[in-house]
């Protein structure tokens, strides 16, 4: 256990330098409520002891030194109301205190169990891979008196528009069974390129899921991959490309930009799947067409049940200024 020592609490001398140690952390004894109920024990200490390592919890857990009403317990265990949990002291790594900046995004929607917002291009929903920080991570740097704040589902860093997060478990709970059941309808507007013809189409392509030699996450068509479906519906053709709103019936990892890309119809900007002379060429004004130097790409409805109500909601997120001047730009340059 001379690996946790970093982690767990020990008590520190004070240095030569005169400089005290970080304060001793203390075991916690936790009563588990309603809303933390019914998850498994692993989870629950992970997202309680943020920023410790994933091996350290399970570490401590197969040590006993986490224990449910006295016992010892496995990382499989679920929590019940009124379970009494011991947390033993742990410390964050230092790499892992560094904080996020505070941060606040165009709200649509806001209760006490759901937390809607219109996100900006460009900005991650959650640091990982090379990414310090995102969208989630700024929001609780924001609002510290949160007890509970955990994204609904995710869009990628370039795409813009509708994400929706939990301020309750219960609420992602419920959210979840909705995305899992098909009773959460996301549509997407996307900007193309071609000579779309057809005012409803079908696209199920089977999606592979790989990573590349650089370690980036890439997803292709193929025919063992998981079973993926978009309808497509042509908003508005303009002369060389065409607006269409995506949606989404399975929820792959980029699917609409897969989809699209393996259709002949590359997303406007699209640095992973697009035509890359294209996007190089729409970077730089022509005529009387402005430049475009994101990907076209917007979550813009959002249709659900509410978690606590039962009512029926849908959002709408209005396209992006760049995204509505561009098409402006292409009416004029027709």
């Amino acid at each position: 256990m001379k690996d946790l020592a970093r982690f767990s609490g020990e008590r520190t001398e004070t240095g030569t330098t005169g400089q005290s140690a970080q304060p001793l952390a203390q075991v916690r004894l936790v009563t588990i409520s309603s809303e933390e109920a019914d998850q498994r024990i692993d989870n629950y200490l992970l997202r309680e002891c943020k920023g410790v390592p994933k091996s350290h919890i399970y570490r401590v857990l197969r040590s006993g030194e986490v224990r449910v009403n006295k016992g010892r317990i496995d990382q499989t265990y679920r929590l019940q109301e009124g379970d009494v949990v011991r947390i033993p002291p742990v410390r964050v790594a230092e790499r892992a205190r560094s904080t996020a900046p505070a941060a606040e995004f165009d709200i649509l929607l806001e209760d006490s169990h759901l937390l809607v917002i219109d996100k900006p291009a460009g900005v991650a929903v959650h640091g990982g891979s090379g990414v310090s920080h995102g969208v989630i991570e700024q929001l609780r740097a924001s609002r510290p008196q949160a007890k509970f704040l955990e994204l609904v589902h995710r869009l990628d860093r370039e795409t813009s528009g509708i994400l929706m997060l939990a301020k309750k478990r219960s609420a992602l709970v419920h959210l979840h069974e909705q995305i899992r059941e098909g009773r959460l309808d996301k549509r997407y507007l996307a900007l193309v390129r071609g000579d779309w013809q057809n005012a409803r189409q079908h696209v199920r392509l089977p999606l592979f899921k790989y990573t590349t030699p650089e370690g980036e996450r890439r997803v292709r068509v193929q025919a063992d991959g998981m079973a993926s479906h978009t309808i497509f519906n042509l908003v508005r053709r303009y002369r060389d490309f065409a607006l269409v709103e995506a949606e989404l019936k399975t929820g792959r990892t980029h699917q609409i930009r897969v989809h699209l890309a393996a259709s002949g119809f590359p997303i406007c900007g699209d640095d992973k799947y697009g035509d890359f002379p294209l996007n190089k060429l729409l970077q730089r004004a022509e005529g009387k067409r402005l430049p475009l130097k994101r990907m076209f790409l917007h979550a813009h409805r959002l249709t659900f049940t509410h978690p606590e109500s039962g009512a029926p909601v849908t959002l709408n997120a209005p396209l992006p200024r760049e995204c509505r001047d561009f098409l402006g730009s292409l009416e004029v340059s027709a």
